[in-house]
């Protein structure tokens, strides 16, 4: 909305503040700065305050507004006055305003630095969170600016408000003063304050999924009143899911003589509806959707799935139309499934919701699967039905324009029917959040990801979001980092999933090996040492294995304490005519799941060729179908997660007798079958990493403290400010050499100096100055660390070795302008390594390390980790690459100070974390001895810094 001419000419309408949020319900809303063309909203939203809240606001009866105030609570300069609103629908639902003040309380302009700020929330939006939004957003437009506290005035009854204060985690003061609460906030960002934000976000982002997936009514709009069609294909998949809510069939082209349709009320539009609806359906054409999206808002509906087409994936022109499709659902309180989706499924007995168009609805089960890709979703659906694994919820978010991954893992995170969490991605709208999110999720049940569009460096159609530059493997590096299992197909993706929802975690990588396949138990054992797992030697059962055999080495494989999982591998039975049998896999089936509930809780995995009914008897488990104990809120957690030797317990397994405060081990599930030994093993792989990364998580790394005493980040930030200048260039500056030093030297990273060396008297002279033996070095771009093209000459002792030297230089590689020749002292011999920080715009900064040289360059033998980085990631980042047996000693050479370089690392990520202006930095080479390291070239890029979206208030984002 942008403001009227007569708003202050000189401070423009701060679009940028406009905002949409989750409120704590799970209903969305718009927070946007007052104008003076609100005079009217704000008159009808102050009539419909009560009396008492009215009393709250001004501490006397104030029953109407009068001019002067209607004048000025539209009227601010957003500087040294600010109003903001929140809306629905286009109304006021709530108000806070600041106004600067000196320290005598009057009105002030800066460089005060304290304002004065009130609220006020119509009575039928309290408790919806609508003033904890607002205080989040209305102290980022203070810091913007200027202001560093806020004071409030509220009376001792308004427990209210001074619970939205209280609650916020800034720092604050309270006094009582002439009869009320005197209040004071720093609004300095603190732990606590970020944790209640993203504590609330969570809580308010897994509501609106919550909402869309347990509606207690939905309305399909565009049922076709002959069978077929999109419409008429969801309304019979409701039916047929038996949907525990009011179903209702909507199109205005309905004779208005129908009553029914398929058994259902049958009506032209919402209007006639008697009841609120809670979910709608909308499967009507593209041009038709915003009447539709209007009639839903108009009537309280609190969510949609739009399956239409003709979006954003038809271009620019259809992009426009998604952006305002979003903008109108958001405006009436709702939020979005699709454009273009597939629909949605939720199998839990209280709600039977197949609000899709898949023909059944899976079974129930402990998997949740959210996907971008409806072709995708179908297959994935039917893989699992295949399988015979359940789903607890379905989600096929097609554009994804408002709904999207980040919000599925704030459902799964305190879903309890959910075990583990299946996503396939073709693009990440926030990695950051995602990575953060991930994470916290991870850390309580399995996250599976595919990511689709890896290699095409750009998003697919319809999905308007910014594209990430970074490297494929260094989004699967952060993914890991984050605990999230990356894989690279969905049939990899239901691999995994089958292991890890049916069967506990493995404590280790040992793993016992036994079948009646000689040659199966050999490409299994091959599979594991290929997959870095520890197999035992395959016990070979022979083909005259009977179930029994089977049962009794399994029951002796899980007891056995030297082993963590087990892979059971099995043919078909031979008959004395020569043919297989196939017939008998329920009863090996029976067998092995005896075993494995009579022994240790371990994971146990069957490769199977052709045994009829194995894989569907092995499904038939139930133990699965119960949820296990787990807790429900952020806040109920413990400080860290459980380890993955003792995974949550199921309902069934709680039931049996435990020491008081005990929680029993989890017994296995399902036994997942595959058709391949290579498929079983990489599950059961990837499982292995997951616990180990579970184990580790449970206690995290720390910033050293020493960091705090050897850096100087006040003067660091004076020098970039310096650097950068009043006015800095968006596109940045890379520094000198000598500006590099100097700023990597207020943390504690020395660069050794070079002097340039124009001719060789120059060179000789720099030597003496740095004193003997020094290298000779070309800094010309295309030569820069090429020793193998004689850019580099090492270990000149004294004045005739330099000056012949640099002869060769210029006779086989240029002129000394075309080199740019320098000189510096020799380092301790090493190993060369290159260590690098850069910041994506979608990512956030991510740190570096390899090997210098062909490792790193040509091999791509490269390790990266978010910063900031703890010292475990730190010491887990130089032992991740390939070449890290070079760093530890390799074929006798003497092992270097990875201690040393350990700080190194540290060092940088504090810096880019603390100064978000530092864009770039890398360190070429870093020679790392056996006694210290030694940093031989540095290149550092300031620019301002980008916008940090997950610091900032709580908001959704606008593709």
């Amino acid at each position: 909305m942008e403001p009227s001419p007569e708003q202050s000419p000189h401070h423009a309408y701060p679009d940028h503040w406009e905002a949409d949020v989750v409120l704590r319900d799970g209903g969305t809303a718009r927070i946007r700065p007052i104008t003076t063309d609100d005079a009217e909203r704000l008159v009808s939203f102050y009539e419909q305050v009560s009396d008492e809240s009215k009393y709250y606001r001004f501490f006397a009866p104030y029953p109407r507004l009068s001019d002067r105030d209607v004048h000025r609570f539209t009227h601010h300069d957003y500087v040294d006055r600010v109003g903001l609103a929140v809306t629905i629908g286009g109304e006021f639902i709530g108000t806070v305003r600041y106004d600067r003040i000196n320290d005598q309380g009057r009105p002030a302009s800066a460089p005060a630095d304290e304002a004065e700020v009130a609220f006020l929330v119509q009575d039928a939006h309290q408790g919806r969170g609508v003033a904890s939004a607002l205080l989040e957003h209305i102290a980022a437009v203070a810091r913007e600016r200027g202001i560093r506290r806020f004071a409030a005035e509220v009376l001792p009854a308004n427990n209210k408000m001074i619970k939205v204060f209280r609650d916020a985690g800034y720092t604050q003061q309270r006094s009582f003063e002439d009869g009320s609460v005197h209040l004071t906030l720093d609004l300095e960002p603190t732990e606590k304050s970020l944790a209640v934000q993203r504590g609330r976000e969570q809580r308010a982002e897994a509501r609106s999924v919550q909402r869309l997936l347990a509606p207690g009514s939905v309305a399909v709009i565009g049922t076709g009143r002959t069978p077929g069609g999109v419409g008429r294909t969801v309304l019979r998949n409701l039916l047929a899911a038996g949907f525990t809510g009011r179903t209702y069939a909507v199109n205005r082209a309905f004779d208005e003589g129908l009553a029914t349709l398929d058994g259902v009320p049958a009506h032209r539009s919402l209007g006639e509806i008697d009841e609120q609806v809670d979910l709608a359906v909308i499967a009507v054409p593209a041009h038709r959707v915003p009447e539709a999206v209007a009639d839903c808002g108009e009537h309280g509906v609190q969510g949609l799935v739009v399956l239409s087409a003709g979006y954003a994936e038809r271009g620019s022109a259809g992009r426009e139309l998604q952006r305002e499709l979003v903008r109108q659902a958001r405006s009436y309180g709702m939020r979005i499934i699709g454009p273009n989706a597939f629909g949605i499924i939720n199998t839990a007995e209280s709600v039977r919701l197949n609000a899709s168009l898949a023909p059944e609805s899976p079974a129930r089960g402990r998997i949740g699967l959210f996907t971008q890709s409806g072709a995708i979703g179908i297959a994935l659906l039917s893989g699992l039905h295949r399988r015979g694994a359940g789903l607890s919820s379905f989600i096929s978010a097609g554009n994804r324009a408002d709904v999207s991954g980040n919000d599925f893992l704030q459902y799964s995170f305190e879903d309890q029917d959910t075990d583990v969490a299946l996503l396939y991605l073709e693009s990440l709208g926030n990695p950051r959040k995602f990575t953060r999110l991930a994470r916290r999720t991870a850390a309580v049940k399995p996250v599976v990801v595919v990511k689709g569009a890896r290699h095409s460096g750009t998003n697919p159609p319809g999905h308007a979001v910014p594209v990430s530059r970074i490297p494929d493997a260094t989004v699967s590096a952060l993914m890991r980092q984050a605990g999230v299992i990356r894989v690279d197909t969905v049939t990899e993706m239901v691999d995994a999933g089958l292991l890890l929802a049916g069967q506990p975690l493995p404590a280790g990588p040992r793993v016992a090996i036994l079948g009646n396949s000689e040659s199966l138990g050999l490409l299994t054992y091959d599979a594991c040492l290929a997959e870095g797992l520890r197999p035992r030697p395959p016990r070979d059962l022979t083909t005259a294995a009977s179930p029994q055999d089977f049962r009794d080495a399994l029951a002796e494989a899980l007891a056995d304490g030297t082993c963590d999982a087990v892979i059971v591998t099995a043919i078909p039975w031979v008959g004395e005519n020569g043919e297989a049998e196939t017939g008998d896999g329920e009863v090996l089936a029976a067998a092995l799941r005896g075993a494995a509930a009579g022994g240790p809780a371990k994971p146990v995995a069957v490769v199977h060729v052709e045994i009829g009914g194995l894989a569907e008897a092995l499904a038939a488990a139930s133990s699965t179908a119960a949820p296990r104990t787990r807790p429900t809120t952020l806040a109920a957690q413990p400080s860290g997660p459980p380890a993955a030797s003792t995974p949550p317990a199921t309902t069934e397994t709680a039931t049996e007798e435990t020491e008081e405060g005990t929680e029993p081990p989890a017994r296995p599930g399902r036994i997942p079958a595959y058709p391949a030994a290579e498929r079983a093993v990489r599950a059961l792989a990837e499982a292995v990493k997951y616990a180990q990364w579970r184990r580790q998580a449970a206690t995290p790394g720390k910033v050293p403290e020493f960091l705090d005493e050897t850096t100087d980040g006040p003067g660091a930030a004076a020098l970039i400010d310096t650097l950068l200048g009043a006015t800095p260039d968006p596109r940045g500056r890379p520094l000198t050499h000598d500006e590099a030093r100097e700023l990597l030297g207020r943390y504690g990273i020395p660069v050794r100096p070079t002097l340039p060396a124009p001719d060789p008297d120059a060179a000789v002279a720099a030597a003496a100055r740095l004193g003997y033996p020094v290298a000779l070095k070309t800094t010309a771009p295309h030569l820069r660390h090429r020793a193998d093209l004689g850019g580099v000459r090492l270990d000149l002792a004294d004045e005739d070795a330099l000056r012949r030297a640099y002869g060769e230089f210029t006779e086989l590689l240029g002129k000394p302008a075309e080199l740019l020749p320098v000189v510096q002292s020799m380092a301790p011999r090493g190993v060369d390594t290159v260590v690098r920080a850069s910041i994506d715009a979608a990512a956030g900064a991510i740190l570096s390390f390899g090997l210098a040289g062909a490792p790193s360059e040509l091999l791509g033998d490269t390790a990266h980790r978010l910063v900031p980085a703890t010292d475990r990631d730190a010491a887990e980042l130089i032992r991740s690459i390939k070449a890290a047996p070079v760093l530890f000693g390799w074929r006798g050479s003497a092992p270097v100070d990875t201690p040393a370089l350990e700080e190194l690392l540290l060092r940088l990520s504090r810096l880019v974390d603390d100064h978000p202006e530092v864009v770039s930095v890398a360190l070429e080479p870093v020679v790392v001895a056996p006694q210290g390291l030694t940093v031989l070239g540095a290149s550092v890029r300031l620019a301002p810094p980008p916008p940090r979206g997950d610091l900032g208030p709580r908001r959704l984002p606008n593709y």
